[in-house]
């Protein structure tokens, strides 16, 4: 599979938000629905790939795809950054359940948004929500990763309270971004330690480094657990995000 198709699985939904936005909405507005079929067409191509990735990585040896990395910072000769993809048998794997779960959604809700004033804004926020779970399942950095971990709260802060103007969903929508903030904090802090001890946001390379690094002393089993803690501390977070105001 040619590493171009891999990255369209996560630009394809971001395309469907930006094109959603710029485009469908000003110019388009009376036309909600052509908004739900770029989503599901963005998705459904998604999926297709998703499932010619399952198929590849399956043949694969060590059932993993090889996926060049694109330099993104350089700061000297010490820190290098890359934006890149993870695509093994666990990544393939959610990547179908996350674009077949979210494929039904988009089509459920061509139905049930019908009439709604903001039927583009909510399309743009799903196809945003896809694309940010896509890149989570799919950075191969933890730094990628959080990123993609912030594009996922941001979006549940929108979809929360898509109707702003009632009372509940505009205090659901603020609890959600006040209270999250701590499993996030977490997990920054938790990306941050294993970076400053082992000098890299590499997900294979941490792999690779921890057991050497506990091994040698330079890391304690004590500090690894509190990066277990932080790292946990998202899932406080989605919790949080799911509990009624």
């Amino acid at each position: 599979m040619p590493h171009e198709i891999a990255w369209a699985i996560l630009l394809l939904p971001l395309a469907s938000f930006v094109i959603i936005s710029l485009v469908i909405r000003p110019f388009f507005n009376r036309l909600p629905k052509l908004s739900g079929y770029i989503t599901i067409g963005a998705i459904t191509l998604s999926l297709a790939f998703s499932l010619w990735a399952l198929a590849d990585v399956a043949d694969a040896p060590g059932h993993r795809l090889e996926m060049p990395d694109i330099e993104w910072l350089v700061i000297g000769d010490s820190l290098k950054i890359h934006l890149g993809l993870i695509m093994d048998s666990l990544t393939v794997v959610m990547l179908v359940v996350v674009t077949v779960v979210s494929l039904m959604v988009q089509i459920y809700s061509l139905g049930y948004m019908r009439g709604d004033p903001g039927y583009h804004r909510y399309y743009a926020f799903m196809s945003l929500f896809t694309a940010s779970m896509l890149g989570l399942v799919m950075a191969d950095n933890l730094l990628f990763l959080y990123v993609f971990w912030e594009g996922v709260g941001v979006c549940s802060y929108f979809l929360i309270g898509f109707w702003f103007h009632r009372p509940a969903a505009a205090s659901a929508a603020k609890k959600a971004f006040i209270v999250t903030r701590l499993g996030d904090l977490g997990l920054l802090i938790a990306i941050l330690f294993l970076f400053f001890k082992t000098g890299t946001f590499d997900i294979v390379q941490l792999h690779a480094d921890i057991p050497v690094l506990l091994a040698s002393g330079v890391l304690s089993s004590a500090a690894l657990t509190w990066v277990a803690i932080g790292i946990f501390a998202t899932q406080v977070r989605a919790a949080l995000e799911r509990t009624p105001p």
